[in-house]
């Protein structure tokens, strides 16, 4: 990947600002409702010590206020500017002299309107910060929250600032009002430590903001809500120093549309798009990635409190066969077992569940459970107590007084076990009697949505097979001459875009396999070719200026004999005139049919933020509609190869489908292997790789169309 711009800050150039021991407000005003005194307001329980600056008065309510930075008793850790724009610079060099640890700036009108004045305004901004190791957040910022000492640096109404717990969560945003948004989660009982937003980031950014957590022993793991940044490899650095310091890292990114790809000449630019790109860096890097806003807390308040999975099995329970029905569907969707109970459990589950339940797993125990409270519980304690349950779901259908029990019946069956439980709210009634009790419980996750719940744990499990497997390990495929020798071909073609023929040539270089051809400028020639190689045959007119064949109708397939090989000729000759007039043309290709199998795609491009990437999926015609895709950042192992082909929706094809011989998926992954290694050795001169198909049938595999963008 390529290296970052700078590197991010860590915990100790961020503390004074984010843990402040002292605070001041600059503009401070007794005008009620003002920004100023909505922030005082949001600081009534900060336990640090609070000053207030504004030479235009010498008390606010009960508080002396200053006339300047230079007056305070102590040189503040946190400075809020709370004054018009035209103000900022001066105060912002002020607080620099001064020595304070770091400003927020609620101020806008900086680089957020495009304007030239502006931007230089922040730039300038930023560089007063950085002269002074005085950290800055915003321009144009709603401000934080630090829920340790209730500092509520904001004008925004905080939420109940309650001490965090020691699963607590620490949540980052560069949307404000979203960030806050989640921060709201504390009133339903989840346990929060910080909530950093960052407005423009002129000079702290969420990368920053990541970092700092990482660090901060107040978090246990981190929800970060991710729109973009022009430098995201800073944030993959942040992401790799959370998952150093084991602190589970979960992201939701806005803005996910591809319409930056929509220029690509090839499959692989539209399906190795800006968002795919960014999601394969933050999972590469470690971090959970959720497609959900709605996911974000509960996936990371589930990792703060879960210990490592020693199972990838589910165990289930619910009094709702609807409920026991769903959480099978959902089971199969995020590929979590639920393997069945072992004989003595099985016993114990049939001794407390009526004939009309459901003695397995999934557990019906039924409404019967209201005649026999305690057979909920035993049922689940003996499932949960079985080695193939790495974690047990409870499926809370309805919300009684009695609920607010079953939580704290749960906790003690997880303590018991040392193993999660996760409880599955799913009546509409959000906060009914219960919810919060399960919340706040350090050994209970809860969801409101089955499909989420099964989607954390699956994330939950990958993430510790991850770490067990340990740091990368990529041992080179190709001959040690491979990227010398593709360079040299790439330098020597003329065009910027390969022929065919001479991008499989590239590609040969590093192992890929390739159909055999010979180019041939007539009938004739054709003919002797086709004979040589063997029938059936393919026919393809060769053109610098005609990349995508299958559009131009330049292609002619399973060409049986010598006549149908000449009115080939003449049709694809005649079509490429009629597509492209002032086409160059070399001569058409042929090349002897492939064995028929599956068609697979595989194409890389160089990403300006992200560097090489390498993105395979079902090829042929169809590569775009299906949409069926799977990225990595380049190079990769045969391994991480292979689990790319197995994330396909559609790897049915490869294993067997009516029939067919299942594809040798670790021959499929070597040449995967093979192509990421030639766009990462290629990065500084190949723009994009698009071969498509390679078609696979059992054992064989063979590049049958192959185009090379130059960069």
């Amino acid at each position: 990947m390529p290296a970052p711009s700078r590197a991010v800050y860590r915990h100790g150039d961020m503390a004074r600002l984010f843990n402040p021991a002292s605070i001041a407000v600059i503009g401070a005003s007794p005008r009620a409702g003002s920004f100023a005194d909505r922030t005082v307001q949001a600081l009534k329980d900060y336990t640090g010590r609070l000053h207030l600056v504004n030479a235009r008065y010498e008390t606010i309510g009960e508080r002396r206020c200053f006339p300047s930075i230079a007056s305070l008793p102590e040189v503040p850790d946190c400075c809020i500017l709370v004054v018009a724009k035209d103000a900022v610079e001066e105060i912002a060099i002020d607080c620099a002299k001064a020595g304070v640890g770091g400003i927020m700036l609620y101020a806008s009108g900086y680089s957020e309107t495009g304007r030239d004045a502006d931007v230089a305004a922040q730039l300038r901004l930023a560089q007063i910060g950085r002269d002074a190791g005085m950290r800055i957040v915003g321009p144009n910022c709603i401000g934080m929250l630090n829920f340790g000492s209730k500092a509520g640096v904001t004008f925004m109404i905080p939420p109940p600032m309650e001490a965090p717990l020691p699963h607590a969560v620490g949540l980052v945003s560069q949307s404000g009002a979203l960030g806050f948004s989640l921060a709201q989660s504390v009133m339903r009982g989840v346990s929060v430590s910080h909530l950093l937003t960052t407005g423009n980031s002129s000079d702290v950014d969420v990368a920053d903001c990541v970092s700092f957590l990482a660090d901060d022993p107040s978090c246990r793991a981190i929800g970060c809500v991710f729109e973009g940044m022009p430098d995201p490899m800073r944030f993959i650095q942040a992401a790799e120093i959370a998952d150093a310091a084991n602190k589970p890292l979960v992201v939701f990114k806005l803005g996910t549309g591809e319409a930056g790809a929509a220029a690509a000449m090839s499959h692989t630019g539209s399906l190795a798009g800006e968002n795919a790109a960014y999601l394969a860096a933050f999972q590469r890097a470690g971090a959970v990635v959720v497609p959900d806003f709605e996911a974000l807390v509960e996936t990371a308040a589930f990792l703060a409190k879960a210990p490592p999975p020693r199972a990838r099995g589910v165990a289930v329970v619910a009094v709702s066969g609807g409920a026991a029905i769903m959480s099978a569907d959902k089971a199969e969707m995020h590929d979590i077992p639920l393997p069945q109970p072992s004989p003595p459990v099985q016993a114990i589950l049939e001794s407390r569940i009526p004939d009309f339940g459901s003695a397995r797993n999934p557990c019906d125990v039924t409404a019967q459970v209201a005649n026999d409270p305690e057979s909920l519980t035993a049922c689940a304690s003996a499932m949960l107590g079985e080695d193939h349950y790495g974690a047990l779901i409870y499926a809370q259908i309805y919300s009684t007084e009695l609920s607010a029990k079953r939580p704290g019946e749960l906790a003690a069956i997880a303590e018991q076990h040392d193993k999660p439980i996760c409880v599955v709210w799913t009546t509409e009634w959000l906060e009914g009697t219960g919810s919060r009790e399960a919340e706040i419980n350090p050994r209970i996750g809860l969801f409101r949505s089955m499909d989420r719940c099964f989607a954390a744990l699956s994330h939950w499990n990958d993430r510790e097979a991850r770490r067990a497997a340990g740091p990368r390990k990529l041992a080179r495929l190709s001959r040690p001459e491979a990227a010398q020798d593709a360079a040299a071909m790439l330098a020597a073609a003329q065009d910027r875009t390969l022929t065919e023929r001479e991008a499989k040539a590239v590609l040969a270089a590093y192992g890929v396999p390739v159909v055999p051809e010979k180019l041939t400028q007539t009938e004739d020639e054709a003919v002797a070719a086709a004979e040589s190689l063997g029938f059936p045959v393919a026919m393809k007119v060769e053109s610098p200026d005609l990349p995508h064949k299958t559009e131009a109708g330049v292609i002619r397939l399973k060409l049986k004999d010598a006549a149908e090989v000449r009115d080939a000729y003449r049709a694809v000759m005649a079509n490429a005139h009629h597509h492209a007039p002032n086409a160059r043309i070399n001569g058409v290709l042929v090349q002897p049919m492939a064995k028929p199998g599956v068609e697979l795609m595989v194409g890389g491009r160089v990403d300006p933020l992200m560097g090489p990437l390498i993105v395979t999926g079902l090829g042929g015609v169809l590569v775009e509609l299906m949409r069926d895709s799977a990225l990595a950042l380049a190079p990769i192992s045969p391994a991480e190869a292979r689990a790319l082909l197995e994330s396909l929706r559609g790897r049915a094809a490869l294993e067997g489908f009516r029939g067919a011989p299942p594809a040798d998926l670790d021959r499929l992954a070597d040449i995967v292997a093979r192509l990421s290694e030639f766009i990462a050795d290629q990065r500084d001169n190949v723009a994009e790789l698009d071969v498509n198909p390679i078609i696979v049938s059992g054992p064989d595999a063979v590049a049958v169309d192959a185009l090379i963008v130059k960069a």
